[in-house]
């Protein structure tokens, strides 16, 4: 098939596997699924507390495997989370 994908096409994966960077990911990834039900129920500002650790998370994993785009999109959330939170005090 010229010019598109192969149904039957596997992807190789890039990400590391179960290292450090892997039980971060997942663990800001839980905390962030947390916060997101904290917003849905109209907790606050516990839910901005935990977005604030999602984010935290997903930034050392950006670090961890020095991707700029991961770490900036994560350290813009954790300023807006950091005056979120402020605000509410």
């Amino acid at each position: 098939m010229k010019g598109g994908m192969n149904m039957n096409q596997t992807f190789k994966k890039v990400t590391p596997g179960h290292g450090k960077s892997w039980y971060i990911k997942w663990t800001a990834s839980v905390i962030m699924i947390m916060g997101m039900v904290l917003t849905a129920v109209e907790i606050n500002p516990l839910n901005l507390v935990f977005h604030l650790g999602g984010v935290t998370g997903w930034f050392i994993v950006g670090y961890m495997w020095h991707d700029r785009a991961l770490m900036t999109v994560n350290a813009i959330a954790m300023f807006i989370f950091a005056v979120g939170i402020l605000l509410n005090f």
